[in-house]
């Protein structure tokens, strides 16, 4: 399976789930395919957020190697799975999708059965706790998809 987590920046919210499923899958010794990028370019080849970043440490992932892309048409056709972090990133997928696509785009948490809440909360422009919940959100994917296995 083959998996692209989508944010807005691709520093925050997309690179967390992306360390965090990649580091489960190795444990699991899983072989899928894990990677993310953001809808907006601005952020393109800077790293993580640091305060993303912190958080990540703290818990035993690393994302120090890595720099942050745009969705490009190619990701449309390289995945199985183009996973949204939010609603606007989900209509931002589906608005940009060619006609070749085959990647199929949903929801990241609803992909796992997390029902509550939906969405990844941005914690940019908040505190560090917002960058703790997203690494407490990323785990419980990580955990839900790897036990559930391939959709």
């Amino acid at each position: 399976m083959k998996i692209l987590f989508v944010c807005l920046g691709n520093i925050c919210r997309s690179p967390v789930f992306e360390a965090v499923l990649r580091q489960q899958l190795q444990r699991s010794r899983l072989d899928w395919q894990v990677a993310s990028v953001g809808t907006g370019g601005w952020h393109a080849g800077d790293g993580a957020d640091p305060r993303s970043c912190a958080s990540a440490l703290r818990r035993g992932y690393s994302l120090e190697s890595h720099r942050a892309r745009q969705l490009a048409a190619t990701d449309y056709r390289d995945f199985d799975w183009l996973l949204a972090a939010d609603r606007s990133n989900l209509a931002e997928i589906e608005q940009r999708r060619p006609a070749a696509a085959t990647a199929q785009a949903t929801l990241a948490l609803p992909f796992a059965g997390i029902t509550a809440p939906q969405e990844i909360p941005d914690p940019y422009y908040g505190k560090q706790a917002g960058f703790d919940q997203v690494i407490d959100l990323a785990e419980d994917f990580a955990r839900r998809l790897i036990t559930r296995g391939k959709p």
